[in-house]
């Protein structure tokens, strides 16, 4: 994020500089993005989240697991049998990001700038629907919390599309056509500057290939509810569809990495 990368850069250059004006050691860094997360689906496998939600309600035991490692790809199976806690919906998802096994994952935590990186494939047949259907989340922890940003697809008019919201305020960052992301591997670039009220902000970039599809970005945003925020992947459907969008999907993810801003 521009805005939140100068404001950290002045904040460091400004700091170096008050300190060398008292006498005091400073040399000016300038903020840059640290790779903090970089697992392996074939090396990490699973372990690669802090948590995993597979068929939590037994509903489908028969198609375990829902989400697993295979070769370099993280996948996530959605059948219409499925069904959440929640019966009107179904989820299939992982949480966090974990370095190594036990309580070692990452914290996001306010006035914290994060960013990650990965690339997913959306078959054809994981297709938008009339209500939600969300492929990453950023929440907080718990149950019963209502997300903070979220990637759906979505339809619109009729048409199928991708977008990012915010999701308290309805607020939407971007949107673009899904049709031509079908069956092929899209990266996905989502920075978040964790802020309250107006203090925080997001970006998100999307590309097929050499071309970028959409680029957007909303400052002065709230992006903190309480205690942390955690991200989210996976399928997390309504059943409400009402435009016969709702088959047996997949949802394979890869290249996973995760950055902050220091």
């Amino acid at each position: 994020m521009s805005t939140s990368r100068r404001t950290l850069l002045g904040a460091a250059l400004g700091g170096a500089a008050a300190a060398t004006a008292k006498g005091l050691p400073g040399v000016a860094h300038a903020a840059s993005w640290q790779q903090k997360w970089a697992p392996s689906a074939s090396g990490d496998g699973l372990g690669a989240f802090e948590t995993i939600e597979d068929d939590r309600a037994g509903s489908h035991t028969s198609s375990r697991p829902h989400i697993f490692a295979t070769g370099n790809n993280w996948r996530f199976n959605m059948h219409t049998a499925d069904r959440d806690t929640s019966t009107d919906r179904q989820r299939q998802e992982v949480t966090g990001l974990r370095n190594g096994s036990g309580g070692n994952y990452l914290k996001w935590t306010s006035g914290q700038t994060w960013r990650i990186t990965y690339s997913m494939y959306i078959p054809s047949s994981l297709k938008a629907t009339t209500t939600f259907t969300h492929i990453m989340q950023m929440k907080q922890p718990g149950s019963g919390g209502s997300p903070i940003v979220v990637q759906s697809l979505r339809r619109v008019n009729g048409a199928q599309t991708i977008e990012l919201k915010l999701f308290e305020s309805d607020t939407l960052v971007g949107r673009t056509s899904l049709d031509p992301l079908h069956d092929k591997w899209t990266d996905v670039d989502f920075q978040i500057k964790i802020g309250n009220g107006s203090a925080g902000s997001v970006r998100w970039i999307l590309k097929s290939g050499s071309t970028t599809v959409v680029e957007a970005s909303k400052t002065g945003v709230d992006t903190f509810l309480a205690d942390r925020v955690r991200p989210k992947w996976g399928i997390y459907r309504s059943l409400g569809d009402t435009s016969g969008s709702l088959q047996d999907c997949y949802l394979p993810l890869t290249n996973l990495r995760g950055y902050q801003l220091v």
